[in-house]
């Protein structure tokens, strides 16, 4: 009988906030958008001052991957960093923690971790919106919509080990002035015979292709970029939670992360840049390849010129559902702010095989009956 056993997410570093009441810890609470002190249970959301105040700026790309301020780096507070020998993740963590495993993967071969310099800080982010009770809903109900999941998964108590996080994402905007160049296909059609098995004389309609060479020019803003910089969640789950509503960015606080637990960054600023120009140019050539008339096209060429290029680090809200069922470990992702899910689960071959045997079944009646006619 295959066990279900919860593992923790990647813990990156702790975020803590004292209630202005009692001096105890005070949390985001997502239900009520609030501090909430954990002990008298004061609300207080006046002490988010840069939230109210703060503006989001845009940095400018080109002078940031010359240098990046180092007023603009690290945490702001004393930290310590370990880095996993078995799935390379980098755990950021208050020096008072004792680190027994990864918090990703569950590994003991851990060693200290030195950055040459101190990371990137985050500048606004999305507050968690999702509430716990909500997420673990939301979780149960979608693991019941699976419907080859097996009943041993779906009974278990999976969603106590749900954890919330914040993510690192770099966003990237650029103006493009695009010249693009192609030859346009016109389709038409001609008749033409054809002998049949039967040694008949019959006719069909062949699809033919006309080319010509066309041309055009393309402006477009792009704005939010999103590149995911997190090394513990899959890729896959993640561009299938996004999109992140970031006109709903706010200022950076601490106040919003306190309680929570947030990852560093592994994909620094230049690999972003690349990684959001490569996504850039592949949405150019097809809206580029949109533009050209006609009912096809090939050879398509595509001249761009990119300015106004900027940039901001952002935290992104998460639940993350780690586990291992059997021999294998499985992983659920669901937006902290949207709800949207993503994930994997194991499969019941005894439900697939029941499923097959179904389908077999009513093929084989469906045949039956329509040869009986």
């Amino acid at each position: 009988m295959a066990d279900v056993a919860g593992t923790a997410p990647e813990v990156k570093a702790r975020v803590r906030h004292t209630c202005p009441a009692c001096g105890a810890e005070a949390t985001w609470n997502p239900a009520k958008q609030a501090l909430i002190c954990g002990f008298c249970g004061t609300t207080a959301p006046g002490t988010l001052q840069n939230a109210a105040t703060g503006e989001i700026t845009e940095h400018d790309l080109p002078s940031a991957l010359r240098s990046i301020p180092d007023d603009k780096r690290g945490w702001k507070a004393q930290k310590q960093s370990v880095k996993c020998q078995s799935c390379h993740a980098i755990s950021v963590f208050d020096p008072t923690r004792q680190s027994q495993g990864c918090e990703f993967c569950g590994a003991t071969a851990l060693v200290p971790y030195e950055e040459v310099k101190a990371s990137f800080s985050p500048e606004s982010l999305l507050p968690m919106k999702v509430s716990h009770g909500q997420a673990r809903e939301l979780i149960k109900k979608w693991y019941g919509s699976r419907w080859f999941a097996p009943n041993k998964l779906k009974h278990a108590a999976l969603t106590d080990t749900v954890k919330g996080i914040y993510i690192p994402y770099w966003t990237f905007d650029a103006q493009v002035n695009a010249d693009w160049e192609a030859e346009a296909g016109y389709h038409y059609y001609e008749t033409e015979e054809y002998t049949d098995n039967n040694n008949n004389r019959q006719t069909r309609r062949i699809q033919r292709t006309r080319w010509e060479y066309a041309s055009g020019h393309l402006d477009h803003f792009f704005d939010d970029e999103l590149v995911p910089a997190s090394a513990g969640i899959q890729p896959n789950h993640l561009r299938a939670v996004e999109p992140f509503p970031t006109g709903e960015l706010k200022p950076y606080d601490a106040g919003y992360l306190s309680g929570w637990v947030v990852e560093r960054y592994q994909i620094d600023l230049v690999a972003a840049a690349q990684r959001s120009r490569d996504q850039m140019e592949q949405k150019l050539q097809s809206m580029c390849g949109a533009a050209v008339p006609g009912d096809t096209y090939r050879n398509l060429r595509v001249r761009a010129g990119y300015s106004g290029q900027t940039f901001k680090h952002i935290l992104a809200p998460l639940w993350l559902l780690q586990y291992r069922y059997g021999a294998s470990n499985f992983q659920v992702v669901m937006n902290g702010y949207t709800g949207k899910i993503s994930g994997d689960y194991p499969k019941s071959w005894i439900k697939i095989a029941f499923a097959a045997l179904v389908v077999i079944i009513v093929l084989i009646i469906f045949f039956s009956a329509g040869g009986g006619r």
